[in-house]
């Protein structure tokens, strides 16, 4: 692979307009090769290369070689003008180069979950007509194809590595990648055809689901780029940032934030190894920039409050170093009056205060963090105000796949964590009935492949329905919930379950939690347990935490629900979880408890825990 070791970049001069953004093109692929001649010797990717077992970077100028070695390749295979290229590879320099590729030749990259199940990729592969498979290894191939879904559109599957023997079955050809690429090189350069359009398809995302069958959104180059554009407007990266990507670039927030966006800006993108090994990455790397759901926030926050459990007066200095951080904060935003003792009392203690809870929480990121970005859910303002007191620049917006995806979000120098912020300035937002956000603009998606009836409900007199309920003042948009997922008990009351669920998870003894009770007399729940936490709380009862039989004890139960109790009281009491079961056992994408983007997926939780939730409602 063409790289250059980032200790020594050249450091020749950039053309004079290498630092501004890309702007006013029509295409993803012109924005790309616009930022390869801009700043062809800066680095533009960094992935840890485990044969040497250190860190790899790629310049601009390589990128681009790169990029024109996957379409010469995609020319020689035969692939035409509009063919669906599934990239089913895990987040580094081999799926940008697929990506850019496809979209060289006027192709339509169909980006999947590296993780998910073989039955939903060989649906997707189905579903879109994937001409050409990206994928990691033939095994992963084999498992797809085991599934027995009819594929006839798919030619030829692309692989990084090979693990298996040589495969005789019928079927697409498999080739290992190196020798795929060789073979492209090998031979007489292909005309390239037409290039995309705006109006063409840049790509077709299956949105993960929390329930049913994907669907496939389709985005025009007109949309992302509309959309890269309306972010630029907001919260501008700049070319020195370094962003640590670790979102799946299958789902559109990535794709938008972590991936076109730097293109548009010039800044590096280092790809961490995988979630687990995130902390580790965090300080090799150092990011400046960081784009995350607020699950990764959610797992910092349980960490931070777990290292001061069991010492009172560390549990009372993070209290007091956040409360004094988020009135310091406030000032800044211009949120409350400036001026007095009181302001003159937190300058003074807020040096020891920092020392002590500030620089560590902001040393676990790197040290260098200038923006953290969460979206994709909702972000717990009590995280939001712990984060920003305590030195982290977190902003959060609002968006989702049939948007391109960003709708609203908050600046660093006009952020109210309460709300998700303002609308992109080209993008209109509106409430339609039941309290529905409404989004119309130049960002908002073709509609839905293969789905005409699906397309046709989405849109109510040309604006896009986001299911979701909410509330604009003063021009920020507030998020009240999901429209689908409001809880309507057996008395009719109605109930917000994220609400709840996000209100538990303040307290670091619960990692997850899961609130439900549709139909049913009361609300209940099921939480996921912090290890830590959980010992002490287990050897304060005098229980064995290690033993299974501990979780369903009384003692243990009662406990936790006096604290979900006090999590909860701000809530009407029908809101209030009356019964909650235990559990160790987190919930992940690989469990197919959680989507790629880390969201409950209820129906396959209330799947799973069938028996323990009649249990509940049978005591």
């Amino acid at each position: 692979m063409p790289e250059v070791d980032a200790r020594t970049r050249p450091v020749t001069p950039a053309p004079a307009d290498a630092d501004l953004p890309i702007v006013g093109e029509c295409t993803l692929a012109a924005v790309f090769q616009r930022r390869v001649e801009r700043s062809p010797r800066r680095e533009a990717y960094r992935e840890f290369d485990t044969a040497t077992n250190a860190w790899r970077s790629i310049a601009w100028q390589a990128a681009g070689a790169r990029v024109r070695r996957f379409a010469q390749a995609l020319d020689v295979a035969g692939v035409e003008r509009g063919a669906r290229i599934a990239v089913l590879l895990p987040n580094g320099f081999d799926a940008v180069c697929a990506d850019q590729g496809a979209l060289a030749r006027a192709c339509v990259p169909v980006p999947m979950h590296a993780l998910d199940n073989p039955a939903s990729i060989a649906y997707i592969l189905a579903d879109s007509q994937a001409a050409l498979l990206f994928a990691a290894t033939d095994t992963q191939w084999h498992a797809i194809a085991a599934e027995g879904v009819a594929l006839p559109q798919l030619r030829s599957v692309v692989v990084q590595r090979c693990e298996a023997a040589a495969d005789d079955a019928a079927g697409p050809a498999v080739l290992l990648l190196d020798e795929w690429l060789a073979a492209g090189d090998a031979s007489a350069p292909v005309p390239a055809g037409e290039p995309a359009g705006p109006q063409d398809l840049a790509a077709i995302v299956y949105t993960s689901g929390t329930t049913g069958k994907p669907k496939g959104v389709m985005l025009t180059h007109a949309n992302v780029v509309a959309n890269v554009e309306g972010v630029l407007g907001r919260v501008v990266p700049r070319g020195d940032d370094l962003l640590l990507s670790f979102l799946p670039l299958s789902h559109t927030f990535e794709r938008t934030a972590g991936y076109y966006l730097p293109i548009a800006v010039g800044c590096c993108v280092a790809f961490a190894r995988s979630t687990a090994l995130l902390p580790q990455d965090m300080l090799a790397v150092r990011p400046t920039v960081l784009v995350s759901v607020p699950r990764i926030y959610e797992r910092v926050h349980a960490q931070m409050l777990a290292r001061v459990v069991g010492s009172a007066w560390r549990a009372a200095a993070l209290r007091l170093a956040i409360a004094v951080g988020w009135r310091r904060f406030q000032r800044a935003q211009r949120a409350v009056p400036t001026g007095g003792a009181g302001e003159l009392l937190d300058d003074l203690l807020w040096p020891l205060l920092d020392k002590v809870a500030g620089a560590p929480l902001r040393a676990g990121f790197g040290g260098r963090l200038r923006l953290a970005v969460s979206g994709g859910a909702a972000l717990s303002t009590t995280i939001a105000r712990c984060f920003l007191g305590l030195g982290v620049p977190i902003v959060q917006g609002y968006g989702m796949t049939e948007t391109a995806p960003v709708v609203a979000a908050n600046a660093l120098d006009d952020n109210d964590p309460a709300t998700v912020g303002r609308a992109l300035a080209n993008v209109e937002v509106r409430i339609g009935e039941l309290q529905e956000l409404q989004v119309r603009g130049a960002s908002v998606m073709r509609g839905y492949l293969n789905r005409p009836e699906d397309t046709a409900r989405a849109f109510v007199d040309g604006w896009l329905r986001t299911g979701d309920q909410a509330a604009i003042e003063g021009g920020r948009i507030r998020i009240l919930g999901r429209i689908k997922e409001i809880i309507v008990t057996a008395t009719g009351e109605k109930i917000a379950p994220a609400d709840v669920e996000l209100a538990i998870l303040d307290d670091a003894l619960f990692e997850q939690a899961f609130v439900f009770g549709e139909g049913r007399p009361f609300i209940a729940c099921i939480v996921v347990l912090g290890d830590a936490p959980w010992r002490a709380l287990a050897r304060s009862l005098e229980l064995d935490p290690a033993a299974a039989g501990s979780l369903r004890n009384p003692a243990a139960v009662d406990a936790a629900l006096r604290r979900i109790g006090e999590l909860t009281r701000a809530f009407p009491r029908y809101g209030q979880p009356r019964k909650v079961a235990l559990t160790l056992a987190p919930w992940t994408p690989e469990n197919s408890l959680m989507t790629p983007t880390l969201k409950l997926k209820r129906h396959n939780l209330e799947a799973h825990f069938a028996d323990t939730i009649a249990a509940l409602y049978a005591r």
